[in-house]
């Protein structure tokens, strides 16, 4: 190597050393610098963690900043006006003050009140404080408002479930509609819909590992939400009612489900979301009976609950312990329960008085008293008396902000613009009705979102179609008869397509096809009594609704059963049943009728009955009668010692007297009996057996005999 070679390589070497300590003192002047003025625009892309919870309290008319950390107020924005029980949200620079009716803004460093919007709709939001927020979700409405940059209102389509945000910003909702899961990343102004609850299955979304989880209160169960729609079902080995609340997200292997209607809490194993073994069996705790809960809310290590009946806040580990039960000062029966990003749970008194603070680590819980600070704090000031945070460092210095009149909160300035250009909502009050082999289908516009509707996609199982989208309605044909189709429109414009809305499960059949004619059967009894039976027609692929029967001067009745009786009938009267039907939600259609006639029998006079034979066969008396009950129905028995059960008996009848035993001559009687009457005759003789007379004797002849002769005797 030359000497203008080293040389040249030492400068390198010395140049890259002096620069990079000349950095190292700019980067330290610079941090001199934003120490001394306090200002420092924020890099791109950078995020930071929103520490502590504003609170609105109604007495003094001020959003309040509590640090969770050091568990006292430490900052006070005057913001007069707002109605009682305001929430107040924050993002990175404002806080919010949210009311039914208005939302208005604060700067978090002046702690002076920017301006007043409208909010999308006269409801509480449910809040989000995360990365590119605050949301607020208008779950009734179906409209997304985001309060930080880039702010836009981003309508949903549908009702909505409580919500739930992932740590990247993205939000995620569930339309209670017609089950479908969705979601808006940050800075987003669309919804992307990737998955479908099964329709007519409730349910609600919590994040496991900082992923979407639904939980399915119908089926039951809980599955992944991912790019191609839910994933395989963990079974929770409970029953769930519709109601049933879950945590917004899970601690460790365990997820809580707060089922009040059954006074339970559930800690459900989701390890095997993710991993080929069995799951835990749930851990249940019994909540008390009758009150009404607010939650579950969790952290790292607890989950939170108020009992709003008894005003108080439960906090339990992952293994069901209890580990605190804390009244809430103030009225509890509005409590509110908001997860913040420090890792701790805030409890809001109705009315702003107090924040319960719950120590995300080991479920402890303590009482901020805001009414107290309030009293001891001017706008912008630390308390009079500031309690110092532990460690070394200083407690954090308020900005100052200059004397000057507050801007009005009743500013009124335009909603955050809603995204234009956007796909469509989706399209509203979808119906579908049946026909033979096709399903007519219709609905209301959907929202264009700035952009005009150009089609309508209408799909089910097996096909789809387009329309254009100045249409309300369409028809699906060639379709299977007897197969549910469930129909689903989408609207499309200039920006993509929206989301879908879907009717309910429909059945095409023939149509104006009612049911066949049923087979009748119809008994009547001297006595004005009418037993009707009958058999199911062909339905001809309709449903059931019910049969109509009706007897000649009796009336019509509405029957499931397939057998009834009338009474008081006389004459010859016609009986006719008539089956009902229905196609999925069309008009009920009366089938064929079919009908008997029936006589009711009139005796002519008394009845009349003749002995015409005794036989003994086995140990039984067969007596063989002639039995006429002129006209009408009759009963015959037979009497030898003891009397026979009645039986039916017409014309020429055999009674069996079982069990027997005789001794020469004996004396039977037979007896008939009708509406009109009763009958008798007696045979003396010796039975025959195979033409001629048998003498046997036996114990019960004996017997018999005996009592006979001592009748005989007397």
């Amino acid at each position: 190597m030359n000497t203008d070679e080293r040389s040249t390589k030492r400068f390198s070497v010395v140049a890259r050393t002096r620069m990079a300590v000349a950095l190292v003192v700019a980067g330290c002047l610079a941090l001199v610098g934003l120490a001394v003025t306090g200002q420092a625009s924020t890099p791109a892309g950078l995020e930071f963690v929103q520490v502590g919870h504003w609170v609105y309290n109604d007495a003094a008319q001020s959003a309040f900043h509590v640090d969770g950390s050091t568990n006292r107020v430490d900052a006070r924005a005057n913001v007069p006006g707002a109605e009682s029980g305001s929430q107040v949200v924050q993002g990175d620079d404002s806080g919010y003050v949210v009311e039914r009716n208005r939302i208005t803004e604060f700067d978090k460093a002046t702690l002076s009140v920017e301006e007043s919007t409208p909010p999308p709709a006269p409801e509480t939001p449910f809040v989000l404080e995360i990365a590119g927020g605050p949301y607020l979700v208008y779950r009734n409405a179906g409209q997304i408002v985001r309060l930080g940059d880039p702010t836009a209102t981003v309508p949903a389509g549908g009702p909505l479930s409580r919500p739930v945000a992932t740590l990247d910003g993205t939000v995620w909702v569930h339309r209670v509609d017609n089950g479908s899961i969705c979601e808006l990343p940050k800075g987003a102004a669309v919804l992307t819909c990737t998955a479908h609850l099964p329709p007519s299955h409730g349910g609600g979304l919590t994040l496991v590992g900082d992923r979407p989880v639904v939980l399915d209160t119908t089926g039951d169960s809980l599955h992944r939400v991912g790019l191609d729609g839910l994933g395989e079902a963990l079974p929770l080995g409970i029953k769930l009612s519709p109601s049933a609340q879950v945590a917004t997200s899970a601690v460790g292997d365990r997820l809580a489900i707060a089922d009040p209607e059954r006074n339970q809490l559930h800690l459900i194993d989701i390890s095997g979301l993710d991993q080929d073994r069995p799951s835990a069996k749930p851990i249940s705790v019994e909540l008390t009976k009758g009150s009404r809960f607010n939650g579950p809310v969790s952290s790292s290590n607890v989950f939170a609950m108020v009992d709003e009946t008894r005003g108080e806040v439960l906090t339990y580990d992952m293994a069901g312990k209890l580990k605190s039960t804390v009244k809430v000062p103030g009225q509890a029966a509005a409590a509110r329960l908001a997860k913040g990003e420090d890792n701790r749970i805030y409890v809001d008194s109705s009315d702003g008085s107090h924040v319960l603070v719950v120590n995300g680590e080991d479920g402890t819980v303590l009482d901020v008293d805001v009414d107290k600070a309030a009293n001891s704090q001017t706008a912008g000031a630390p308390p009079a008396t500031p309690q110092p945070p532990s460690g070394d460092e200083p407690p954090p210095r308020q900005p100052q902000r200059t004397q000057q009149q507050q801007p009005s909160p009743n500013t009124q300035k335009a909603i955050p613009p809603v995204a234009r250009a956007t796909p469509p909502g989706a399209p509203k009050k979808v119906s579908a009705t049946a026909g033979d082999g096709s399903i007519k289908v219709s609905w209301s516009p959907a929202s264009d979102n700035g952009a005009r509707i150009t089609a309508y996609r209408v799909t089910w199982t097996g096909g789809s179609t387009r329309v254009a989208g100045s249409a309300r309605g369409t028809t699906v044909s060639g379709l299977t008869n007897g197969t549910p189709y469930v129909i689903t429109v989408i609207a499309e414009n200039s920006a993509g397509v929206g989301v879908g809305a879907s009717a309910k499960a429909v059945v095409p059949a023939p149509a104006n096809r009612p049911a066949a004619a049923p087979a009748v059967t119809a008994n009547a009894g001297a006595d004005g009594k009418v037993s009707v039976s009958w058999t199911q027609p062909d339905l001809r692929g309709g449903t059931l609704v019910h049969y109509l029967v009706s007897a000649t001067g009796k009336g019509e009745r509405e029957l499931s059963a397939r057998s009834t009786e009338f009474t008081g009938v006389t004459g010859t009267a016609t009986v006719t049943v008539r089956a009902v039907t229905k196609f999925g939600s069309g008009a009920a259609l009366t089938g064929a009728a079919g009908s008997r006639k029936v006589t009711v029998p009139v005796a002519s006079g008394p009845p009349t009955i003749t002995i015409t034979q005794v036989k003994g066969k086995d140990g039984s008396l067969i007596v063989s009668v002639i039995a006429d009950g002129k006209g009408a129905p009759a009963t015959c028995q037979a009497e030898f010692f003891a009397k026979t059960k009645p039986v039916a008996c017409s014309g020429a009848t055999n009674l069996i007297i079982s069990e027997v035993a005789w001794a020469g001559s004996i004396t039977i009687t037979a007896s008939i009996k009708t509406s009109a009457g009763t009958a008798t005759d007696s045979w003396r003789g010796v039975p025959t057996v195979g033409g001629g007379p048998l003498l046997w004797l036996g114990p019960m002849a004996l017997v018999g005999l005996r009592r006979r002769k001592d009748k005989e005797v007397l």
